[in-house]
């Protein structure tokens, strides 16, 4: 498998985000059971939530919280959310 990034990234609702992969994957994940970890704790705040920015290769936040491209995508292909 290619290296897998996030090319688009756009808030929906609640803790769902809808994603662009680099090789055309689209879809919507839900994180609210994915906010595990005291790094975490701010994005539980969905003000805080709706706040991230993408970068090169994946969605994050100012307080240095993300999630690996990969976790994203498998979430997405194997529908674990």
């Amino acid at each position: 498998m290619n290296l897998v990034t996030v090319t688009n990234a756009e808030y929906k609702n609640g803790y769902k985000i809808f994603l662009l992969f680099n090789d055309g994957l689209t879809g919507i994940v839900d994180l609210s059971e994915h906010l595990e970890g005291e790094i975490f704790i701010p994005l539980k705040n969905q003000d805080y939530f709706k706040k991230f920015s993408l970068d090169s290769w994946t969605i994050g936040w100012e307080n240095g919280a993300d999630f690996a491209p990969e976790f994203l995508y498998d979430l997405i292909v194997n529908k674990l959310y």
